[in-house]
């Protein structure tokens, strides 16, 4: 199946509000644990959060990780707005900031982070290769990096199976995003190659199940 690109940013009021009503507990859920498992001498430290959306799994990363601070980015108002609201019911306040950022942005790559992660922004993103470098060149030398994301696959059908087994029971809005996404998403061959285009050939990518990867290493 080719490959079909997304708008790079989701800022419709309706969308935001069914990314922040949704239960993600599924596959949000798991990231705070793949992240321990390919770096587990992490504890403390900031972390960067590309992409956030709501904030759903900047608080999960939060409550997972209770020593460590954590920056939220995302360019759509909507979405950051639901995110505020999120991180204030959790009384992650002292913790967690988000903030409006549209990628690349120079002046956040000048605060280096002690960890990145980004979920589900690079199926989005109009330049890969750039989001990779700028994942990179927000984390300080030798410190962790986590991009988790979906996987094309191979058929149109075999994309709308995945929407009916995983999202059968979700609004209309959040099947056709998923659908929309698994149209936009990468393979795992197409990732590899952007992390050696991206100067980052020492990254790993799993296959962490039929159709989400994890890509990840420790920043150059």
């Amino acid at each position: 199946m080719e490959r079909t690109p997304e708008p790079e940013l989701m800022d419709d009021q309706e969308q935001a509000a069914a990314y922040a009503a949704a239960d993600w507990s599924e596959s949000h859920g798991k990231i705070p644990g793949y992240f321990r498992a390919r770096f587990p001498r992490f504890t403390t430290g900031r972390v960067l959060d590309l992409g956030c959306g709501p904030a759903d799994i900047t608080v999960r990363f939060a409550k997972a990780f209770p020593e460590i601070t954590m920056l939220g980015v995302d360019g759509s108002d909507a979405m950051l707005a639901f995110g505020q609201r999120r991180v204030r019911e959790e009384d992650l306040d002292l913790r967690v900031a988000l903030e409006n950022h549209y990628l690349p942005d120079a002046a956040l790559e000048k605060r280096p982070f002690d960890a990145v992660i980004c979920n589900s922004l690079l199926h989005h993103f109009a330049d890969p290769v750039e989001l990779w470098r700028t994942a990179a060149r927000c984390a300080k030398p030798g410190v962790p990096v986590l991009m988790v994301d979906l996987l094309r696959p191979p058929t149109h059908e075999r994309a709308v199976q995945l929407v009916n087994e995983h999202a059968k029971d979700a609004p209309p809005v959040l099947q056709r995003d998923f659908l929309a996404s698994l149209h936009a998403a990468y393979t795992a061959s197409e990732v590899r190659q952007q992390l050696m285009a991206a100067g980052l050939a020492h990254f790993q990518v799993d296959e962490v199940d039929e159709f989400h990867f994890a890509g990840w290493g420790l920043a150059g």
